[in-house]
């Protein structure tokens, strides 16, 4: 059976290449930034935004390639008062936004959706917690310009899995989700769906 990411993100396709998974990507061609909004102006948390887009981006794409399982993900951050932060929109903002995480703990909700034929037929949502520890605005500043290029485009500015491990004084939950991916979880469905070897 054919598996779709939906999605161009670099680092969910490292993780599914690096875990034997055969899969194609295909963009889900869907505006984000307004969904985010719609669904939100419903009321939804983070961790059901979450949830809501990775269905959205696995659905847009299942319609369009019947008998495949597409799978969908996304991501949120919040603070532990349920305030969101959304990806940095330029270089001041990243700033902003390191300073209001740094000496705090906040929350990564990973999501993904699989879809088979236009409906959703497994999801998870992993949640991790995760601890800032106090950055100085030099830290910041040399951050931004060593990585800028790179975690521009992660929510949090960070990626754990580059120069963004500097900035955590502790991590509660699986850095698989970190990076985009709730992955043992999705190995376990492919194995049971008999796409993958048990």
């Amino acid at each position: 059976m054919t598996i779709i990411l939906a999605s161009q993100s670099a680092s969910r396709r490292a993780l599914l290449e690096a875990a034997g998974v055969p899969f194609e990507a295909m963009s889900p061609g869907v505006d984000e930034e307004a969904a985010k909004e719609a669904l939100r102006a419903d009321g939804l948390d983070a961790r059901a935004l979450a949830d809501a887009l990775a269905e959205l981006k696995a659905l847009r794409v299942s319609r369009r390639v019947p008998g495949a399982l597409v799978l969908g993900c996304d991501q949120t951050l919040s603070l532990e008062d349920g305030t969101m932060i959304d990806k940095a929109v330029d270089r001041a903002d990243a700033e902003r936004i390191l300073r209001l995480l740094s000496g705090r703990v906040h929350h990564l909700h990973s999501a993904a959706v699989m879809a088979l034929n236009g409906e959703p037929v497994w999801r998870h949502v992993e949640r991790v917690r995760m601890t800032v520890r106090p950055l100085s605005e030099d830290f910041i500043r040399t951050y931004l310009d060593g990585d800028w290029d790179e975690c521009r485009w992660c929510v949090g500015c960070y990626r754990i899995e580059g120069p963004g491990a500097q900035l955590f004084a502790k991590v509660e939950g699986s850095q698989f989700a970190i990076q985009g991916l709730p992955l043992l979880p999705l190995l376990d469905f492919l194995r049971v769906r008999g796409v993958l070897a048990a």
